[in-house]
């Protein structure tokens, strides 16, 4: 079980990581799910910034449960966006067939992040 929870472990991680690059390498992807009354481009760069640390966290043995537990956490923080865009009458990026595909995606890293920090 040990090794399914690592490479679960690294998995998750490098989807982050990803993520992370992602924001700054097509920050018009992202810039839609964020409130105009928010500072759009830093609110968009942070939080790639923090998946990309997270992520990398995960990787650092001293570091990993406490990296897993901030990304269940920041997970939690995005799941209210996700739920917003599917009721919406114009999704953020693309169409509510997206938005209903997106929402479930977003439980899933929430499951397994929070899977990842139990001993």
């Amino acid at each position: 079980m040990k090794n399914l929870k690592t490479i679960l472990a690294f998995l998750l991680a490098a989807f982050m990581i990803f993520g992370g690059v992602n924001h700054f390498l097509k920050p018009d992807m992202y810039t839609p799910f964020i409130p105009s009354f928010m500072p759009v481009q830093f609110v968009n760069y942070a939080s790639g910034i923090l998946e990309i640390i997270l992520g990398i966290g995960v990787f650092i043995p001293q570091y990993q449960i406490l990296a897993l537990k901030g990304i269940l956490v920041l997970m939690l923080i995005f799941l209210p966006i996700h739920i917003v865009d599917v009721f919406v009458d114009n999704p953020s990026v693309g169409s509510h067939k997206a938005a209903l595909i997106r929402l479930p995606f977003q439980f899933l890293f929430i499951a397994w992040a929070w899977f990842l920090t139990k001993e």
